[in-house]
């Protein structure tokens, strides 16, 4: 196959500018998904602070809920959108709107502003990571692509590095505000960089139907399903209140299918499914995510909970699972590119991450953090593919004008796989965080038997101690000294026996997505399929970068 590669006519993309036009459109994409990347590990780490000085603990789950909705029911539309208008225009609306909703967020003095604002925020964000990886697409033949999308796992890994420290460093010296106005320069820059060399192209004489009822439908089936998860983790799936919404979801998810089908022109066409290697990179991606950010989500509490650690070195202990997604990820896309195997490298990649996580069943509350080490490095290691070779692959083989909605349906799979990937393990974790796991804890901690009652004192509840606010130390503050020590540590060999045993979830998932990935058939990775077909588009376009040219554009 590599021979393939090689001996294709000389390599062009969709558009082609002169090299260093191309790396400074590079460096300009990077800084846009890093700005994206950025927000999302610089705010949570801030958002207890935020909610208790803003009076709203009660509210805390609605400010990341408000952010997801918005931006997983934006995506698709953004994409769909980007094929006919061109990807400039998408990506710079989505960094302005992103950067009103920073601003706005920094300045609300209420926790319902604040979700009303990170609302916003999230329409701005839903363009930043399709639009990014597709234009990506339209800058580097399929062939070439594997070498730059790698980075992309980098951003992801630096910007996880960066936000924890940034954020408690802008927090304690200046004021949480900040968190959200940091975004203004980074963006900024970002906007100057795109708008200046990204070069303006559309498909000659593009006409787009919208798809209202597909866009209203789609919309109205996303938003309950995620309001869905998020009331699931804070009660159980079988309450009312969770399977109303689920129920609504369903119902729109069906006329949508429905609207769809119908449709001359569909948001989300439907026969992209049958397109075998979109289909199976939507399924495993879906389940990587969801395997992969069970790690994500416990990891750091266990850290907080069990060994004391601030949120912000919580963050950074974090650092062998990066240093083996980002190694993974840059080195995956260059073997790919320069072989144009991909299947077996994807195959390797999803069993050691589903070894990584499978070795997390072993996690005690005194568990050295050498071992933990080398379990998030075989994690980490397994994860870094998966973030650089699916997009790839789907990119490189559908047609050049569904590019933008390919990458974007795709992307909507990943965000929608974390949400439930989430949700379904933060459920298994309350259902083995029990009282009778804890008293059992307790007891073999050192506690008399007779001092640890049979059923849960009134006023404790366990979950309170992961949540906003919560304290080991403080639930246990009224008992007698002699039991303060048995206690807390029964309580810490009880949470951390809790994560081990949701685990086997990601475990699970792993090994889907594994299956999913054996159904893959390995095609070539073009040097010019996307140059022809774009050609083929009309596709008419300027831009203001000295030097560039374009074959077969029309100016």
């Amino acid at each position: 196959m590599a021979s393939e590669i090689a001996s294709s006519a000389p390599a062009h993309a969709a558009i082609e500018v002169n090299p260093r036009a191309r790396f400074e459109i590079m460096a300009a994409i990077m800084l846009a998904l890093f700005l994206g990347a950025l927000d999302q590990t610089i705010v949570g780490p801030v958002l207890p602070r935020i909610s208790t000085q803003l009076n709203g603990a009660d509210l805390y789950t609605w400010v990341v809920t408000s952010y997801l909705v918005t931006s997983t029911a934006a995506i698709p539309l953004y994409g769909k959108l980007s094929d006919y208008f061109g990807r400039k225009p998408m990506l710079l609306i989505g960094i302005v709107l992103f950067l009103i909703g920073s601003v706005l967020s920094g300045l609300s003095q209420t926790m319902w502003e604040l979700i009303a604002f990170r609302g916003l925020q999230g329409i701005g964000a839903g363009a930043l990571f399709p639009i990014s990886l597709a234009v990506i697409g339209d800058l580097f033949t399929p062939a070439e692509r594997g070498k730059y999308q790698g980075l992309f796992g980098g951003v992801f890994g630096v910007a996880f590095l960066i936000g924890p420290f940034l954020g408690g460093f802008l927090t304690d010296n200046l004021s949480w505000h900040w968190i959200f106005f940091v975004n203004v320069p980074v963006g900024l820059i970002s906007l100057y960089l795109i708008g200046r060399l990204l070069p303006m192209v559309h498909p000659k004489g593009a006409r787009l139907t919208l798809d209202l009822v597909g866009v209203i439908t789609f919309v109205c089936a996303v938003v309950p399903v995620l309001i869905a998860l998020t009331l699931a983790e804070t009660t159980n799936w079988l309450d009312p209140s969770v399977l109303v919404w689920f129920g609504v979801g369903v119902v729109f998810l069906v006329a949508f299918i429905v609207a769809e089908a119908r449709a001359a022109d569909p948001m989300i066409p439907l026969d992209l499914f049958r397109n075998r290697t979109f289909a199976v990179s939507a399924v495993a991606t879906f389940f990587a995510v969801f395997g992969f950010s069970i790690l994500i989500i416990f990891l750091p509490l266990w850290f907080q909970i069990v060994k004391g650690e601030s949120t912000t070195a919580s963050g950074y202990l974090l650092f062998p699972f990066l240093f083996g997604l980002i190694f993974s990820s840059v080195a995956a896309g260059l073997i790919v590119s320069r072989t144009g195997r991909y299947k077996v490298l994807l195959a390797v990649g999803l069993i050691f991450m589903g070894v990584g996580v499978y070795l997390f069943q072993n996690l005690r509350a005194d568990t050295s953090f050498l071992a933990l080490s080398l379990w998030m490095l075989i994690a980490g290691l397994g994860v870094g593919p998966t973030m650089a070779i699916f997009t790839l692959i789907v990119q490189n083989d559908v047609p050049f004008e569904r590019l933008g909605t390919a990458t974007s349906d795709l992307t909507l799979f990943r965000q929608i796989g974390t949400s439930v990937g989430l949700t379904m393990a933060f459920t298994l974790f309350r259902e083995n965080l029990t009282w009778d796991s804890i008293r059992s804890a307790i007891v073999t901690a050192g506690a008399p038997s007779s001092a640890v009652p049979a059923t849960a004192p009134a006023a404790f509840d366990p979950n309170q101690l992961i949540s906003v606010g919560g304290s080991v130390a403080d639930a246990f503050a009224q008992l007698p000294a002699e039991l303060r020590a048995p206690f807390a540590t029964g309580f810490y060999d009880a949470f951390s026996l809790a994560i081990a045993n949701s685990v086997w979830l990601g475990v699970l998932a792993s090994v889907v997505s594994f299956l999913a990935v054996l159904a893959l058939k390995e095609k070539p990775l073009r040097a010019h399929f996307h140059a022809e077909q774009a050609a083929r588009a009309g596709l008419q376009g300027s831009t203001g970068t000295p030097g560039s040219s374009k074959p077969g554009l029309a100016e």
